[in-house]
């Protein structure tokens, strides 16, 4: 640990914020303001020339949300980040400073829906090509990087099927190549996997999910290693696009924050009873969870995640409708897209987050009809198991199609 530098956990709810500066208010205040007042008309010149320090317009700035991407930096040992009004607008302001039209993206075989359809407008719009492979084999990286590969997109672990990519493999080998690394951290949070240190130039979160914590906010922030390109997105994709994060939900995340630690604690526990119940289970298939020796990538997870998340994918036995079937008969457990709640939610992929991705792609991708995403909360293991069972058990009494 550097000096001056504390513990992630201390990290979370001190860092960025000097209550000194805000008239000793203990928890930041809200700068619920669209614009700032100049002393005079000089200061108000050499803030827009660059050459003053200070707010202008909170489009451009705002104390609630530096204070938050104040911290987020810290935490993942960056060196600068910016605070956007949803996940999709943090993944798409990085990728619109990487690229130029006639660019290609590499990414790992899976990703978010919503990305997956951001890259698909890309080369529809700007002739911005990507392919997705599997980023398990050094050489099949290498030999899948053309000459106009301007960044590498990761997931990791990828949604929903739980692959986990070898950061420092990838890092290596893009580094070497000066090609750029943005990497999706949104399933581990910078609790349990900061890419930075692997060298990944770029982190990206939908703060929605474990950042945010209770199921009452939207947002999405982009860590860099490089405070200069941080700056230079703040003042031409973030600016001119305007995805801008509110004051108000900078205040939720700050929150959220303070309890992420302990938040993804309870959630990283209660995943690993789940995923033992969901492997002794007749009507389960398969479970995909990265603290499963079993999993293919579990050394990977060992070497570059403190703890193996909360979320769980899983395949049931038999059809599409066995998985609808199941879903509806839970009671506790409810049907929702979303992650790192409170609440156990459950979703299906293929019909849901993923259905925007064709048929072919998403079966290359290991999204068939029979999976369905766990995002275990914070409730009683106990209580999730019992649910779960008495859905199990109700499939009994169904008549359902063969598989």
């Amino acid at each position: 640990m550097s000096k001056g530098k504390k513990r992630p956990e201390t990290e979370m709810i001190h860092s960025g914020y000097n209550s000194a500066e805000h008239l000793g208010s203990l928890t930041p205040p809200i700068y619920q303001t669209s614009t700032f007042t100049f002393s005079n008309a000089e200061q108000g010149a050499e803030r827009f020339a660059g050459e003053e320090e200070g707010y202008i317009y909170s489009r451009l700035g705002n104390p609630t949300v530096r204070i938050l991407e104040d911290r987020i930096t810290a935490l993942e040992n960056g060196e600068g980040a910016l605070a956007f009004g949803s996940g999709m607008a943090a993944v798409s302001a990085v990728l619109f400073h990487l690229i130029q039209s006639g660019d290609h993206i590499l990414c790992s075989r899976g990703v978010y829906g919503c990305t997956f359809g951001l890259l698909e407008m890309l080369e529809e719009k700007f002739q911005v090509e990507h392919d997705f492979i599997k980023m398990s084999e050094e050489e099949h990286i290498r030999n899948s990087i053309k000459e106009n590969t301007a960044c590498i997109y990761i997931e990791t672990p990828i949604n929903p099927t739980m692959e986990l990519v070898d950061l420092k493999m990838v890092c290596r080998i893009a580094n070497e190549l000066n090609i750029p690394v943005a990497v999706d951290n949104t399933f581990c949070s910078p609790y349990l996997q900061q890419p930075l240190q692997y060298g990944a130039n770029y982190v990206v979160h939908s703060a929605t999910k474990y950042i945010g914590g209770h199921g009452d906010v939207v947002g999405g922030l982009l860590i860099g290693d490089s405070l200069e390109q941080i700056n230079a997105i703040r003042m031409t994709t973030q600016k001119d696009i305007g995805g801008i994060m509110s004051p108000f939900d900078a205040w939720l995340l700050l929150r959220g924050l303070k309890t992420l630690a302990v938040r993804m604690d309870r959630h990283c526990e209660n995943a690993e009873k789940i995923a033992r119940y969901l492997t002794g289970q007749d009507k389960v298939k398969t479970v995909y969870y990265p603290g499963n020796q079993s999993h293919p990538q579990y050394p990977i997870a060992k070497a570059q995640m403190t703890n193996y998340g909360g979320l769980i994918s899983f395949q049931i036995e038999g059809t599409i409708e066995t998985a609808r079937h199941f879903m509806n008969e839970l009671s506790m457990v409810k049907i929702a897209v979303s992650l790192g709640d409170a609440e156990t939610l459950i979703q299906h992929p293929a019909s849901m987050t993923h259905s925007i991705v064709p048929l072919e792609s998403r079966e290359k991708m290991g999204v068939n009809d029979t999976l369905l995403r766990l995002s275990v909360g914070l409730e009683a293991w106990e209580d999730i198991c019992e649910d779960l069972e008495q859905a199990f058990q109700k499939l009994n009494h169904i008549a359902l199609p063969a598989t």
